[in-house]
């Protein structure tokens, strides 16, 4: 499989094709391809088994595309375990090298790095590592923009997205950081948080993509 073809299963998996519908244009968006590009590869996916098509639905994986976008995905989070924890890199800067390693990673190699990373079971962005064939399936968690006024959040992960992760580290947000609401603006506004006496603002588009459980 080329790297290419890996990229839209696992991208289609990150915007949620093993639950719902993903649309061309998310791909299109997602991947910053243009839209026939998007629609030869989704031909070539569908000719392969790896996806299902529902015309003015949307797209979504199959059993065999969603083992084949888990593999990926534990690679993936794998090095960026060990990019954080060994290199230094902070959790904003790990998604791009990532993604160059994950698709010249073996099996054998995956499992060495497992094994060397002592089994990690969640990666910088709170993400779930899956076991050698196991399928990934995050975790239903709530998001930052589903919750009320005074509600007490802990951040427990984050879409695994440059822009938003550049975005909440300029924030000095990460996981595992506790928040109360104090403040919801009108009409999808953005959401003030407060911890230890301080406060900070996250727009609404943001907080759709932080899952929080409630303290």
């Amino acid at each position: 499989m080329t790297p290419n073809k890996e990229d839209y299963l696992k991208m289609i998996y990150e915007l949620g094709g093993t639950t719902k519908k993903v649309t061309n244009k998310q791909l299109v968006s997602g991947l910053k391809v243009s839209a026939a590009s998007v629609s030869e590869m989704i031909t070539k996916l569908l000719k392969e088994g790896f996806v299902k098509h529902i015309p003015y639905h949307g797209i979504h994986l199959t059993e065999e595309g969603l083992q084949k976008a888990s593999t990926l995905v534990r690679k993936h989070r794998l090095w960026e375990v060990f990019l954080v924890n060994h290199l230094g890199y902070a959790w904003n800067e790990v998604h791009q090298e990532a993604e160059v390693l994950e698709h010249v990673t073996s099996i054998e190699l995956a499992r060495h790095l497992d094994k060397y990373l002592d089994f990690p079971t969640v990666c910088p962005h709170g993400g779930m590592i899956p076991t050698e064939k196991e399928i990934v399936y995050e975790k239903i968690l709530p998001t930052l923009a589903d919750k009320q006024v005074y509600d007490v959040v802990k951040i427990k992960r984050v879409t695994d997205e440059k822009e938003l992760l550049d975005y909440l580290a300029s924030l000095e947000v990460d996981i595992g950081d506790v928040f109360k609401i104090i403040d919801i603006g009108a009409y999808e506004g953005p959401i003030t948080l407060e911890t230890e006496g301080k406060q900070l603002v996250v727009s609404y588009k943001a907080a759709e993509n932080i899952f929080i459980e409630v303290v």
